[in-house]
């Protein structure tokens, strides 16, 4: 066994026995400090460091020590804040790469036009399939053929994921606006799509640029009919074939998805009210479920408009002959007829409803302070969005204004998400990534593709989700490759002992203890399997 496999395999053994007793050392690294006693000026810095952004690099390390934790933690929070609307906060060279992905800046229309171009592509596959296997003397054109329009098809949507991806792996691992990187990734998950189902997977981009990204710091009705009327959502969920009772297509439309309504679709309205707004003991009944979803009816994809705009403007388009003209009654109150105006109103009443403000506030708490999260901080957190008529900074102002954020027993209480965990080691290694498909298939691997999760209510971010042996052994296996491969971290960042000391204010004594007794190769791989930094 040569010298670097032996120190791959002694690396290996080592987090694998960390792996194997992984929940004794958790308990050794949680804080030692009396529950009651008051973080130090350092200990807050370090915990707003950690849990506001994807994990330190070592130049806001340097920074805190440089400025001192209190005047540190006064402009990482005012910046923070601001979020990019505050200026530049992505590095030139990050810039230019982002401006050099071409799909981003391609409209609904035109994301729409190149899916269904890639399915009229799939069909001629099919066809040329058929011929290849017919035609004796033919056979090697029709395989060409065939060849030739699946390359076709793979680089018509295949880009238009790949880019998407990249661009928000590179926005969260370069911004300075850590928090709103943060924040996006929380509101897409709440308003979760799905990239494997049908045109989702060209649509997922826009609606991340679209329909949450520009919300972030405005108010909550805002993001809310944003997603409402994005094609992503509207295909995700269904709502574009959902039609009145009796409602019956012309006899040729653009896309078969839309051209064959089969009646009444509850699936939105549902996840409308039990996931986007009021949540599951909102206080609805099956009845109200239905009745949303007979006002929403009309609300669907102009997929004709993908080619007769040639390729430009948004998709959204209300159908007054799809709509359901009936009375309704819905949460108690009476709806009369008025087209496109009912959801609208739906959506005004669901974005202000009491309901709604305890059911965000409990997970934007669950997502930034605890797993079980106390209740007198969602209580405040819910009379700020009701008070603030659903504005979302003043929301986070009061998050992070709350005593319950600083409390010690939450310091270091949140287990990394495989996400966080990915990105916060590429930080801490000022990682310049060049090629993204080894980190999307490590995400991939642990659980947790990028826009791959199936179901509406999105990954969850509990311990319990994600600490457990395989997960943690898929951890394991990411930095032992990180070790070989380097992911653009330069050589000296991979030197352990240096980064030992960067993150020693992070870290315990014990684990100090243990990781300066091993040898320097294996530090770094040992590091970013330590317990303290499986948690933020």
């Amino acid at each position: 066994m040569s010298r670097r496999s032996g120190l791959q395999a002694a690396a290996w053994g080592g987090l694998a026995a960390w792996a194997g007793t992984w929940r004794s050392v958790f308990a050794q690294a949680r804080p030692s400090e009396p529950l009651a006693q008051p973080l130090t000026a350092q200990e807050r810095a370090v915990h707003a460091l950690c849990r506001l952004s994807y994990g330190p690099r070592p130049a806001d390390l340097a920074a805190l020590q440089r400025l001192g934790p209190e005047a540190w933690l006064e402009q990482f929070l005012a910046a923070q804040l601001r979020g990019s609307a505050g200026g530049q906060v992505l590095p030139e060279s990050v810039q230019a790469r982002l401006q050099g992905l071409d799909t981003v800046s391609l409209s609904q229309a035109a994301l729409l036009g190149r899916y269904q171009e890639a399915r009229r592509l799939a069909r001629l596959d099919k066809a040329g399939e058929a011929a290849a296997k017919g035609a004796e003397n033919g056979a090697s054109n029709g395989a060409a053929g065939v060849v030739s329009a699946q390359e076709a098809r793979r680089e018509l949507v295949r880009p238009i994921l790949a880019q998407a991806a990249e661009q928000r792996l590179l926005r969260a691992l370069h911004s300075s606006a850590q928090l709103e990187e943060q924040l996006l990734e929380f509101w897409f998950n709440h308003f979760n799509v799905f990239a494997g189902k049908g045109p989702v997977a060209a649509l997922v981009g826009s609606y991340e640029r679209e329909a949450i990204r520009p919300h972030i710091w405005g108010r909550f009705r805002q993001m809310l009919g944003a997603t409402a009327k994005h094609p992503a959502m509207l295909f995700y969920l269904d709502n574009a074939q959902s039609v009145a009772p009796g409602f019956r297509p012309p006899a040729r439309l653009g896309d078969e998805q839309v051209a064959r309504p089969r009646g009444l679709n509850e699936n939105y309205a549902r996840e409308l009210m039990e996931l986007h707004t009021l949540g599951v003991d909102g206080g609805y009944s099956q009845a109200d479920v239905t009745e949303l979803a007979r006002m929403l009816t009309g609300w669907t994809v102009d997929v004709r408009g993908a080619l007769g705009r040639q390729g430009s403007g948004d998709l959204f388009e209300f159908a007054p002959r799809r709509h359901d003209n009936g009375s309704k009654q819905w949460l108690g109150r009476p709806v009369t007829a008025r087209g496109q105006a009912e959801g609208e109103w739906a959506l005004d009443v669901l974005a202000s409803h009491p309901a709604t403000a305890r059911h965000l506030s409990f997970k934007l708490a669950q997502a930034f302070v605890a797993d079980e999260p106390p209740e007198a901080l969602v209580a405040q957190l819910s009379r700020s969005f009701l008070a603030s008529g659903g504005d979302l900074r003043a929301w986070v102002q009061t998050l992070l204004g709350s005593e319950h954020f600083w409390q010690r027993e939450h310091l270091r209480s949140k287990f990394k998400t495989p996400y966080q965990f990915l990105l916060s080691s590429l930080r801490v290694l000022d990682a310049q990534p060049q090629d993204m498909q080894p980190l999307l298939g490590a995400l991939a691997q642990s659980g947790m593709p990028l826009y791959g999760a199936a179901t509406p209510d999105g990954y969850k971010n509990l311990a319990s989700a994600w600490m457990n042996p395989e997960a943690l052994s898929q951890r394991v296996q990411w930095l032992s490759r990180l070790n070989e491969r380097t992911a653009g971290v330069e050589r000296a960042s991979r030197q352990g002992g240096s980064l030992l000391k960067t993150l020693a204010p992070l870290l315990s004594e014990h684990t100090r203890s243990v990781l300066a007794q091993e040898p320097a190769e294996l530090q770094l791989a040992l590091l970013l399997g330590s317990p303290e930094w499986m948690r933020r």
